[in-house]
């Protein structure tokens, strides 16, 4: 198939100062990542650490109220907006919009180094639900390396934006299904999960290696064991579901990948309280709404804890970040579920906390903090389910936008989510020829929480414990990711449009912005040339934002759809 790419035309000075860091600059490697340098923002989260945080503090919060718009870059074709992650690497932002196009920009000017944009199926992607969106790219080995929604991989030439190789991973004709999320890199692999929860597959994370484009190996997170394989009846693992859609991370001291899966299909369940042995998919359905630790050179299974065994709700655990951290000798990983509770695990996912970020929660009564066991389950049979409704709503009590954990205090910002949902539970027949449909097994609707009212929040929490020192509220719930920085500030970008900045010891608010239309992607800050900028990608639409102006009208009747910008601030 054609690709296309292109340069950017500038004149050789424009870029000259680029080239010149470009050719002292350090291999972006597993080590660069580990340490987080402070002036890139090179993977997902920051660094594999997951913090979602920039040590740089010349934007503070004593000097915030001068921050004002650097530049602007509108990427194009925004179909259903911008979800991405911008990475930043020696003064190079790179950054994904709608059909996997990727950008190269000057991170000072925002001129254009280099654009991709890739040939796709068109006819394919108008039937999959969940397209056009990309949430990110990953970098490494002087490469820039993005996911298609028709099942490919590819790797760029970080300079020049060329394809270096492209591997197809997923026969999105059979299986409709391709990549929405980030690739993650670490020791020479490109860690991808494809999207599927929804569609009767097996949901398949792959191993690429990052020179070559060769596939080095592949887990099903369906029935990818024996003893997964026994947690399926009616052989209900063929259209089981799964995938791990967001990128997990790396633990280079057990040479791990943390990955989170998906839910299981269908979504819903009609078995009622005999789930493990009736119904659409009987049992547990390892590995599904799971964290997994993988051995990232060969793929085998190491360790993992299923957060929602028989996930009847579609709360499932690809949303989360995977937050290390260390604490009076112990070392903990913090992973928030969509349900809306937080689990803090050991480094091998042995459980040693549960707690609330989200007040209503009733698919179950409650989650035991020493086993992560689930107390008083609500599973449903056939029909309209009666009052009160499932909270929280199929968009989660935690939604797929990133927190952040601060180390200067200590504190884990995370948007949480408050409402609800009628359901009306359908049986369904999995559909896979000639091609897989969506497999959802319910009709259902936004609705308030029993007695309140529908409203996102902020929380600033001990990420151990779960204690809450502050909280923010939002008429709405967020859709954008969460920047701490060590100049005392926490960034949310709102879905009202807003970006706003946060003292991260009070809550305070110190200033705001508009962007114009709502954030449903990324926020990262980094440095260049000894300047520090705020990056923000802005763009409404997309499957959950697409609920809020029939849900919410005001402001949402009007905002607009399809587009979408990234928007770079840095102080007067």
């Amino acid at each position: 198939m054609k690709k296309r790419w292109r340069s950017s035309g500038l004149p050789l000075v424009a870029g000259a100062t680029l080239i010149v860091s470009s050719a002292l600059a350090q291999t972006v490697n597993t080590a660069r990542i580990d340490g987080a340098g402070q002036n890139d923002w090179l993977t997902y989260h920051g660094s594999y650490k997951s913090y979602h945080y920039s040590p740089l503090a010349q934007i503070n919060a004593s000097n915030v109220g001068n921050l004002s718009v650097a530049w602007i870059h509108i990427p194009g074709r925004s179909t259903r907006g911008l979800q991405s992650m911008p990475l930043v690497a020696d003064g190079v932002l790179y950054y994904s919009g709608s059909y996997s196009r990727v950008f190269a920009l000057n991170g000072a000017t925002g001129e254009v180094i280099w654009s991709y944009f890739p040939e796709l199926d068109e006819a394919l992607i108008s039937r999959q639900t969940h397209s056009p969106y990309n949430r990110g790219v990953a970098l490494g080995e002087g490469k820039v390396f993005v996911g298609t929604m028709d099942g490919r991989l590819f790797g760029l030439d970080a300079k020049s934006g060329k394809v270096l190789w492209e591997t197809r991973l997923i026969d999105s004709q059979k299986l409709t299904v391709g990549f929405t999320g980030a690739p993650l890199y670490a020791k020479g692999t490109v860690i991808i999960g494809a999207q599927g929860g929804e569609w009767p597959g097996r949901g398949p994370i792959f191993a690429v290696d990052a020179t070559t484009g060769k596939k080095k190996w592949e887990f099903l997170t369906v029935a990818g064991t024996d003893e997964a394989m026994k947690t399926w009846g009616s052989d209900s693992w063929r259209t089981g579901g799964g995938g791990g859609w967001m990128p997990g991370t790396y633990d280079s001291e057990t040479n791990t990948i943390l990955w989170g899966t998906a839910n299981p299909a269908p979504l819903y369940d009609w078995s009622g309280a005999d789930y493990k042995t009736q119904g659409a998919r009987p049992g547990d359905n390892l590995y599904t709404s799971s964290v997994i630790g993988l051995d990232i050179d060969t793929g085998k299974l190491k360790f993992y804890h299923q957060e929602l065994p028989h996930d009847a709700w579609d709360f499932d655990s690809a949303v989360g970040e995977f937050v290390m951290l260390e604490r009076d000798g112990q070392k903990y990983v913090v992973h928030p579920n969509k349900g809306g509770f937080v689990f803090v695990y050991d480094r091998n996912l042995g459980v040693k906390n549960v707690w609330r970020l989200v007040e209503n929660i009733n698919f179950v009564k409650d989650i035991d903090p020493k086993t992560g066991a689930l107390i008083g389950r609500r599973d449903f049979t056939a029909g309209k389910v009666t009052e009160p409704p499932l909270c929280p709503f199929i968009g989660g009590g935690i939604s797929w936008n990133a927190g952040s954990y601060s180390p200067k205090t200590g504190l884990y910002y995370k948007i949480g989510q408050e409402w609800c949902m009628t359901l009306d539970v359908q049986k369904t027949t999995p559909v896979t020829a000639p091609q897989v449909q969506l497999n959802i097994g319910a009709d259902f609707k936004m609705a308030p929480p029993p007695g309140g009212e529908i409203y996102g929040h902020l929380d600033a929490r001990d990420p151990i414990t779960g204690a809450k020192k502050w909280e923010v509220r939002y008429p709405e719930p967020p859709l954008g990711s969460v920047l701490s920085t060590a100049g005392n500030l926490v960034f949310v970008p709102d879905s009202r449009g807003i970006l706003h900045a946060y003292d991260a010891e009070t809550g305070t608010e110190l200033w705001n912005h508009n962007n114009g239309t709502g954030h449903q992607g990324g926020i990262v800050s980094y440095s260049v040339n000894g300047k520090q900028y705020i990056a923000v990608t802005a763009g409404f639409g997309g499957m959950l934002a697409d609920e809020y102006a029939p849900n919410f009208g005001g402001v949402y009747k009007s905002m607009p759809r399809d587009d979408g910008a990234l928007i770079v601030f840095s102080l007067k």
